[in-house]
């Protein structure tokens, strides 16, 4: 270490103790993500604050010397945007998992942001609660990165992703300032919206110590799930399409195109389908449920599918295994750049269409799988290496591009990280970049808080 870079971790230990970590697994585990990317060089230490006061004290030393920070919680994101690198501080706030409050009669609960998605709705299912939210990673993703990113999840269209679900938020700033902002009740419009922009602000403008999250009851009645197999995946997008045209509302409506599939039924180990099979699954619930459920039978039959309904709760959660295991399935084939661009949900057929020739041009394998109740897609782009090739980039950068000229988003609930800033201006143009960094620069005005990423 450089005498200055010495100064700065002693500092920090005298000020945090064994909070801070310089042991070569700690560094090298803050290198990379999800993403399968991984920086050049580990980063300077590791701070694994237990307290806000820590999350305080270690930013304000940061800011002091003008250190960059990188804040992280589980590294569950899949865009490079909690990844640190030389001369840099890893900030984890992994270890403040408390909840401090659960208000049935406001339904709400206040909580620090280390506690894990699936924790924090396992507490609240004895009390006919839950957080909405509902991403892939649930099960290791916590809520501080959940907001961090306004992640999304299966049950998006009904329930909103996680900016719907958030009241409030405590957040230390760049040099160490506690803002408790937002508020308890439903209704709240004093001043502007500092939470909404804090929430998917991937860091870059604070750190997140404390959510008041908005609760919702658990439906009651029936739970119905249609498992559908359709010929094409355009043939599946046009009765998702005709599913919300309508007017369904179903909790989940997930496509599976024909390669994603058959490596997911590889993957599990259960038989390959006949010829090339589309997967269309459906999830309806509330008192309304099964007439629902039939409604959406009826237009997935008309439309040429093969299909199957179900009540039986354990038989309605086998279907939905088979959507939530395309994740290890896409790892177990090799390296994979999991996109996430958005189209409006009418698009979806002209999308698939456009994934589809993006990989037959390259020679690229694209399993896709979509959240067909929102629009949002996740192109798996699968290669060899630890390196991602030049031509899978290429075909990357085609992808968002079809879904911008589609009225499409490049990012509909992963973020922007390091991955995918350099296709930022093509969607929000140069004077709005210009001015979401001016806005940087008033929250976080020496520039230390998650650099590289987003901009």
């Amino acid at each position: 270490m450089t005498p200055f870079v010495s100064d700065v971790v002693d500092e920090l230990r005298a000020a945090l103790g064994d909070a801070v970590s310089t042991i070569a697994a700690d560094l090298e585990a803050a290198r990379g993500d999800k993403s399968g990317q991984r920086t050049e060089h580990p980063p300077l230490a590791v701070i694994t604050a237990r307290s806000v006061e820590q999350v305080q004290a270690a930013l304000r030393i940061a800011h002091e010397h003008g250190v960059p920070v990188v804040p992280r919680g589980a590294g569950s994101g899949l865009t490079g945007g909690a990844m640190a690198s030389h001369g840099q501080l890893v900030l984890s706030t992994a270890a403040m998992t408390r909840v401090l409050e659960i208000n049935e009669a406001d339904q709400l609960a206040v909580v620090e942001p280390g506690i894990v998605n699936a924790e924090l709705n396992r507490l609240l299912e004895p009390r006919g609660l839950r957080w909405a939210p509902d991403p892939a990673s649930r099960e290791i993703s916590t809520v501080g990165g959940n907001i961090a990113t306004n992640a999304g999840g299966l049950l998006c269209a009904k329930y909103g992703v996680t900016r719907e679900a958030v009241l409030g938020l405590d957040v230390v700033l760049a040099d160490g300032t506690l803002m408790r902002l937002g508020h308890r009740t439903v209704k709240g419009v004093t001043g502007l919206d500092l939470t909404a922009l804090m929430i998917g602000s991937e860091g870059t403008l604070g750190v997140i110590v404390g959510a008041t999250l908005r609760l919702t009851p658990i439906p009651t009645g029936p739970v119905a799930t249609i498992g559908a197999y359709f010929a094409t995946i355009e043939q599946a997008a046009e009765a998702s399409a005709a599913i919300t045209a309508a007017r369904l509302r179903p909790a989940a409506m997930e496509l599976v195109d024909p390669l994603a599939l058959a490596s997911i039924l590889n993957h599990l180990g259960l038989p390959p389908r006949d010829g090339e099979s589309a997967h269309l699954l459906v999830q309806t619930d509330g008192e309304a449920a099964e007439s629902e459920a039939q409604a959406a039978l009826a237009i997935i039959t008309a439309l040429g599918a093969t299909a199957t309904m179900t009540t039986d709760p354990d038989e309605g959660e086998r279907m939905l295994a088979v959507r939530r295991a395309m994740h290890p399935a896409m790892a177990a084939l090799g390296q994979v750049l999991i996109e996430d661009v958005a189209v409006p949900r009418s698009r979806l057929p002209e999308m698939f269409a456009e994934i589809r020739r993006i990989g037959d041009r390259y020679g690229i394998r694209i399993p896709t799988v979509a959240h067909a109740g929102d629009g949002n897609l996740h192109p798996n782009l699968v290669y060899q290496g630890d390196e991602v090739p030049e031509q899978v980039w290429a075909a990357a950068g085609e992808i968002f591009e079809a879904a911008l000229a589609l009225g499409g988003t490049l990012t509909g609930e992963h973020g922007i990280g390091t991955l995918k800033r350099r296709w930022l201006a093509d969607e929000l143009g140069d004077e709005q970049v210009a001015l979401q960094q001016r806005i940087k620069a008033a929250f976080d005005p020496r520039g230390i808080l998650n650099p590289g990423a987003v901009f």
